[in-house]
């Protein structure tokens, strides 16, 4: 029996549809589907095109293709459909990531045409949560930062961004877009530091969220005055802010070689559930 399939860029009237999907693994799919609730399909408002693959009229699978090329929900057809399309567009993004499993098999395709890429992260640990662990205490001096405050804050963001990806976020455009980032979500009341005599110690953002589940991002503390507990203590009152005001569930992924925040998730109440990968250009 054969299978009608065809991919297209989604339009306005597909929202009801894609989120659908989206919805259907709330914390695989956190990153893209926080965006899609607020810009909907639109891609001057979503930053990218949204595509969809179909299979007998129905959809069934989406890649987001902006900044990141993202694969959501999607079978191995769907995925050498997107990749036929993003060859065939030319690499507009700065990295593919998603779930390892998709993304392998994305990449994979991708590679001979748009290889090398910078790095490869094959193996990211997504962990969740849903409640804090009783034995850690949130650091009290944890809080959110406020609007007035992201010059205080700047300096820790390009630095944690510079530490995690190894490029500057200021290089291109000066950093007026990531700035844009930072300001966005200190407006939202998701970006939270601990700050001393000016300076910040710890930080941390709640990247991506819906109803169902949100994302903590940006997970830094500064160079001296690491090893005293502050990434535990600092997640803690992250975490506990996140479940109070944000979603049921929070996540986030980490580089498998970084055994420190792994076990300092764990110990804060974090488990693995699967994997992410990321391809960095």
């Amino acid at each position: 029996m054969l299978t009608q399939t065809t991919t297209r860029v989604l339009e306005p009237s597909d929202l009801g549809a894609a989120l659908a999907i989206l919805e259907s693994e709330p914390v695989a799919n956190a990153f893209v589907t926080s965006r899609v609730q607020i810009a909907g399909l639109d891609p001057w408002r979503l930053g990218g095109e949204m595509w969809g693959w179909y299979a007998d009229g129905r959809l069934r699978s989406l890649c987001y293709s902006g900044a990141n090329l993202v694969p959501i929900c999607a079978t191995p057809e769907a995925v050498r459909a997107f990749a036929d399309r993003a060859r065939r567009a030319g690499r507009r993004c700065s990295s593919i990531v998603g779930p390892a499993e998709q993304t392998t098999q994305l990449w994979r395709l991708l590679e001979p045409g748009w290889g090398p890429a910078r790095e490869v992260r094959a193996n990211q640990p997504l962990m969740v949560t849903e409640s804090p662990a009783a034995d850690v205490t949130p650091d009290p001096l944890v809080r959110r930062i406020r609007k007035d405050e992201i010059e205080v804050l700047m300096p820790a963001c390009v630095a944690m961004f510079t530490e995690e990806v190894g490029i500057s976020p200021l290089a291109g455009d000066g950093g007026l877009l990531y700035q844009a980032r930072v300001a966005e979500l200190i407006g939202a009341g998701r970006s939270f530091a601990r700050i001393e005599d000016g300076k910040v110690v710890f930080k941390a953002e709640i990247g991506a969220a819906t109803s169902q589940a949100c994302q903590i991002q940006g997970v830094w503390v500064a160079p001296e005055h690491r090893g005293r507990g502050l990434s535990e203590t600092g997640m803690a009152a992250v975490l506990r802010h996140a479940l109070a005001d944000v979603a049921p569930v929070v996540s986030l992924y980490v580089n498998d070689y970084n055994t420190a925040a792994r076990k300092a998730y764990t110990r804060v109440g974090f488990r693995e559930v699967g994997t992410f990968m990321s391809v960095l250009f």
